[in-house]
């Protein structure tokens, strides 16, 4: 039997096509969440040690004027920035009262500033993502498809309901639908789910209430997510056209993109709660990795809308009250507000081993799902 060699050139450069785009993006994202921490540390006068990019041993480094130390670590997932008085860089530990009493010390600030130090990483996060929008409304514009129904699929819940074709959607569940897009946005994060459809017919506004149907479709990554139906298609007299925006329209949009995202994940893990999106649909390294290779092969522009929807997503997650994260942090100053000092360090070490035992378990049940994923393409 004969072997083909294998080429190590070729399966090194497909290494580096599959990593290449899901580091940077991460890199990117990662930076701005840690600078939003510095900026506002640096501000209300916190001495920061560190401020990394990647954890385990340095691979570059400097040091700046004010004494902090700018590095990459070899392990180029997640980074931190690690004040004076932390004893390490998850700030999981706490070093003790006397840590206060430090100049520059971040417990030694007001609990308002410190409240506002840790959410500046995920706010920043959430500003990344509008300026990227904001930008991708500038370059590419905006698809604007009018709400217009052309056609009824036959037996469709839409059918079902009573929509007709020429009916204009103007809402679904309460929110305003400005765009045909937007009626698959809304309807795919709620299948099976029964939902109120707001038409304009004439000059006569009908609610209706559409029970949705559940379909398959590809994720882009050859695999396949739960999605809702409800089975109208665009009028194609009303046209499409793309609309660059003006700097400050751009970024309204942005910043209403960046909420769409928040309100459509928040919905995303109701639904799942309940019963109504599977859990094999959360994605961890390997598929965000695959949707970042899928996008840069596309385009640029389309691996910067990944970026930017990644970075909003980070942000949300970094604002769930598990310690360990921002939210955690928040939830424990918001105790301390309540009880007039914080919590005794033995329970926040407690909180923070819980925090670390639900991370971990919440990468590998992702990393699973990823690798199922994958092996049964």
């Amino acid at each position: 039997m004969d072997f083909l060699p294998l080429d190590p050139f070729s399966s090194l450069w497909s290494m580096i096509s599959f990593l290449a785009p899901f580091l940077l993006v991460m890199t990117i994202i990662v930076f701005f969440h840690e600078l939003g921490h510095f900026l506002v540390a640096r501000y209300f006068g916190v001495r920061v040690a560190s401020f990394s990019i990647g954890f385990g041993r340095e691979i570059i480094g400097w040091t700046d004027k004010h004494g902090t130390r700018w590095k990459i670590g070899w392990l180029p997932l997640g980074g931190y920035v690690k004040f004076i008085d932390d004893e390490d860089a998850a700030s999981a530990s706490p070093a003790g009262e006397e840590a206060a009493a430090m100049p520059g010390s971040f417990r030694s600030k007001p609990l308002w500033q410190r409240a506002l130090i840790v959410a500046a990483g995920p706010i920043a996060n959430f500003i990344l993502a509008i300026f990227i929008f904001a930008g991708l409304y500038m370059v590419a514009g905006e698809v604007v498809m009018e709400p217009v129904v052309g056609q009824v699929m036959e037996n469709s819940p839409a059918e079902k309901a009573g929509i007709k074709p020429g009916d204009r959607i103007v809402a679904i569940e309460g929110e305003k639908v400005d765009n045909f897009l937007d009626i698959s946005r809304i309807v795919a994060l709620r299948p099976g789910r029964e939902i109120t459809v707001t038409v304009k017919r004439g000059e006569k506004l009908l609610t209706l209430k559409v029970k949705l149907g559940v379909r398959e479709r590809p994720d882009g990554i050859g695999g396949k997510i739960r999605v809702g139906f409800l089975g109208v298609v665009h009028d194609a007299k009303s046209g499409v056209r793309f609309e660059r925006k003006a700097p400050l329209e751009a970024l309204a949009l942005g910043a209403k993109s960046t909420w769409q995202i928040v309100t459509g994940t928040m919905t995303f893990l109701k639904e799942m709660v309940v019963g109504h999106q599977t859990t094999d649909q959360l994605a961890g390294p390997i598929r965000i990795a695959q949707m970042s290779q899928k996008a840069a092969q596309a385009s640029f522009l389309l691996l910067l809308q990944l970026a930017a929807v990644l970075s909003v997503s980070i942000g949300l997650i970094n604002l769930f009250p598990v310690p360990m994260l921002d939210g955690g942090h928040l939830l424990y100053y918001a105790i301390e507000a309540i009880r007039g000092k914080p919590l005794s360090e033995s329970a926040q070490e407690f909180g923070f081993r819980i925090g670390i035992a639900f991370i971990l378990g919440l990468m590998l049940f992702a990393t699973f799902n990823d690798l199922m994923h994958l092996f049964s393409r």
